[in-house]
This record gives C-alpha cells, sequence and structure tokens, in this order.
C-alpha cells in the first residue's frame, strides 16, 4: 500500500489479528520502535495507529513506558474494529452470541418503530432487499445474499427514526459479515429466515407495527442460535 492512511489500516488489522491470536496478551508492553520493527511501518504509521488504538481502550500509551495492551474487558465492546478482531479469534461464538443477544433487544423495537416511521424510500429498499435475499438465497449465493442482507438490516435501522439504533448499523454489519467470512453460514439460507424478511418488510410497509416486532425477533433470534454453543 502507498498512501498513509492505507498503512494505517493494513496495521490495524495486523495489531487485531495478534490480538485476536492471543500474541498480544494483556500487559504486554511494547516500544514504538519495536511496533514499527514488528509491522514494517513509519513512526508516522505507528502513532496514526495507535491513537485509534487507544481510542477503543485497547492501548494505554506513556512517555517512556511505551504502548502497554489494557484488558480485553476494557475494550470498546461495540466498535466494529473490535468485534472484527474477535470474530476472527477463538473467541468468534462468544462474539456473535454477545451481538445476538444485543440485536435481540434493539431490532424488533427498530422494526415496531420503523412500521410507523420509515420514509417511502426505506420502504421499498426493504422490500427490494428482501427481494434479492430470496433470490440469491435459493441460488445459494452467498456473498451477494449477505450484500442484501446487510442493506435489509442497515435500513431498518435508520428506518426505526432513532439515532442511537441507526448508530449500531456498522456493529450489525460487521456480525452479519463474520458469519459469511468465517463459513458460520448454511450452504443455503434457511427458508423461513428468508421469508421472516419479506415479511418483516411487508409489514413496515403496511405499517404493521406488531408483527414487524414479532417477526424481527424471529429473525434475530434465528440467528443467534445458529453460532450459540451451548
Amino acid at each position: 500500500m502507498s498512501t498513509t492512511d492505507g498503512l494505517h489500516g493494513q496495521m490495524l488489522d495486523a495489531v487485531g489479528a495478534d490480538l485476536a491470536s492471543g500474541e498480544l496478551a494483556p500487559g504486554a508492553v511494547l516500544s514504538i520502535d519495536r511496533l514499527e520493527q514488528r509491522y514494517g511501518v513509519s513512526r508516522t504509521v505507528v502513532r496514526e495507529a495507535v491513537r485509534v488504538l487507544e481510542q477503543l481502550g485497547i492501548v494505554r500509551s506513556r512517555r517512556r513506558v511505551g504502548v502497554t495492551i489494557r484488558p480485553a474487558a476494557e475494550w470498546a465492546a461495540l466498535s466494529p474494529y473490535v468485534i472484527r478482531w474477535r470474530l476472527a479469534g477463538p473467541q468468534r461464538l462468544d462474539q456473535l452470541r454477545e451481538i445476538g443477544e444485543l440485536r435481540l433487544g434493539v431490532e424488533p423495537l427498530a422494526a415496531a418503530f420503523a412500521a410507523t416511521r420509515a420514509n417511502p424510500e426505506q420502504r421499498a429498499t426493504l422490500v427490494t432487499a428482501a427481494g434479492g435475499m430470496l433470490v440469491t438465497g435459493t441460488q445459494g449465493d452467498l456473498t451477494t445474499y449477505l450484500e442484501h442482507d446487510v442493506r435489509f438490516h442497515t435500513t431498518l435501522l435508520e428506518a426505526s427514526g432513532n439515532a442511537a439504533f441507526a448508530s449500531l448499523s456498522p456493529l450489525v454489519a460487521e456480525a452479519l459479515s463474520g458469519r459469511t467470512r468465517h463459513d458460520l453460514m448454511p450452504p443455503k439460507p434457511l427458508p423461513e429466515a428468508i421469508r421472516w424478511h419479506r415479511d418483516v418488510a411487508e409489514a413496515v410497509t403496511l405499517g404493521d407495527a406488531e408483527a414487524a416486532e414479532r417477526t424481527m425477533r424471529l429473525i434475530v433470534a434465528e440467528a443467534r442460535d445458529a453460532v450459540d454453543p451451548r
């Protein structure tokens, strides 16, 4: 990569992989020089990456001490970065379960709100995305299915008219992507799951908040249960 932004992102991904694998464990202390050598980037790139990691609660940087990895409990659990990294490691199923539980508390309510607050464009997007899921899911095209799935859920959260709910869109998108990226999806999505998305889109279009909430609860519960090891 030739740009600072690209190298900065590359280093963050590399750090994330090391965090997920345990190569960088809580309590480990690294100097800026060592980070330069470890990841093969400039001091400027290291400092930019460390600044992001500090904002995420992952490291603490102190003069004459270095960069210390903080306990995982102090990391920004809702950050898409943290979610992506945890999904790449041995905590994958725990991460998906936690996100599933969060989604179960949010998305059914978002669907109910969307039934009374969605604008015509959002309603149309939900219908189109659900239709795309039907076609690509039946074909077993999981890559394109994921695109429609992410569009459906992010649109629904935005259509809730609740900025806090909408802010969770990147988190939900990362969780959905993680299932596909790490081969946790069946070869073809469950027909009932596809049908439920269509039913939610229809309920939102008709302004039926109760049906939208009830059916969205089925969608999120199925996704959670599919990856819950218990």
